[in-house]
């Protein structure tokens, strides 16, 4: 099967701190993913100052502040960015950026990223999802908390402005994602209403085992790329950690993910490759004779078995053996083949 394209998703999970950021991209770069996805914010142009607080809207624990004042701490100013995206550039990463409104597109577009990712909560703001599909990248429309309705009219905008390539990227939009909300199933749904490429962004709560499960489960629904969180540290719980994969286990993913993608192997049947040859050749039963057999004696059907053995014609050829005559001696258990037997006739 192709490769899946890995996004290792940093979100806010850098906390504001540049060299954060950047501990990050090393350790999407150590794990073998092959992007980064950052979000662009430019404070003003995206929140209210008098936005509630409330659980849900940002990490726990960091739900009780005004969250415009929290996330102006920790969102980098445009200038930090470029130095991210340059360290990212230079760890052979793909960048691909969430603009959170059109000041951060603007700044985007300098920074010559890969792709783009358009979230569900800009679904409605039609100028601006076509500004996104007229730089002429790839988009990654994070189709989580949309019905299938405004998502059919986005891919109309992308297309409607000859958008690079739209991919469909579903997860569960609660942080983090519980089992039964997964809904891998989903993702056939959309690739078969639509017709597009899909992947997974992953939310299952990044201590369960079955975070590391989830997206290897849906590669056989055909799916083209994986976005997981990535942090620094989870246990440091600082934002975006809930579902966030430290460094080492993204790098499991990763090496998983490669490995599904090998046993997957092909949908359609090919020849036998030399190992299942070699399987064949050693397994297969060949005729061998149950008794001793003197030269010019007929072999009759009780006087040849089935058995391993290394030499002898296959089973499939019993009905050709009996009744021809042995040319010379023939020993019990020696294998039978056409030329030490005379014809039918002979």
């Amino acid at each position: 099967m192709p490769k899946t394209y890995i996004l290792a998703e940093m979100a806010y999970s850098h906390d504001g701190s540049i060299e954060l950021a950047k501990q990050i991209v090393d350790g999407a770069a150590s794990a073998g993913a092959d992007a980064i996805s950052i979000h662009f914010t430019h404070m003003p142009d995206y929140m209210v100052r008098h936005y509630g607080s409330g659980p849900g809207r940002v990490s726990a624990g960091k739900d009780t502040q005004p969250i415009y004042d929290y996330l102006v701490q920790i969102s980098p100013s445009f200038e930090d960015w470029s130095k991210v995206v340059a360290y990212t550039k230079e760890r052979q990463l793909d960048v691909v950026v969430m603009p959170n409104d059109p000041a951060s597109l603007k700044f985007a577009e300098t920074q010559n990223p890969h792709a783009y990712v358009l979230s569900a909560a800009c679904f409605e703001e039609y100028e601006f999802v076509q500004d996104v599909g007229r730089t002429g990248r790839p988009v990654y429309l994070r189709v989580g908390g949309a019905t299938l309705g405004e998502i059919e009219t986005v891919i109309n905008l992308l297309r409607n402005v000859d958008c690079a390539s739209i991919t469909l990227l579903y997860g569960h939009q609660n942080y983090p994602t519980g089992i039964e909300d997964t809904n891998l199933s989903f993702l056939s749904c959309l690739q078969k209403t639509f017709g597009l490429p899909v992947g997974i962004a992953d939310h299952v709560d990044a201590d369960d085992d079955f975070a590391g499960i989830a997206p290897l489960l849906a590669l056989p629904l055909g799916i083209s790329c994986i976005e997981k969180h990535l942090t620094y540290d989870r246990s440091k719980k600082g934002e975006d950690f809930e579902s966030a994969f430290n460094a080492a286990e993204l790098k499991l993913l990763v090496s998983r993910v490669r490995k599904a993608e090998l046993a997957m192997g092909k949908e359609f049947a090919v020849g036998l490759d030399a190992s299942s040859a070699m399987y064949r050749k050693n397994v297969r039963k060949r005729l061998v004779l149950t008794r001793d057999v003197k030269a010019g004696e007929k072999i009759a059907d009780a006087d040849i078995a089935a058995k391993r053995a290394d030499e002898g014609l296959t089973a499939s050829y019993r009905d050709q053996v009996v009744g021809r005559s042995a040319l010379k001696d023939l020993a019990f258990d020696e294998g039978v083949s056409f030329d030490v037997l005379g014809s039918k006739e002979g």
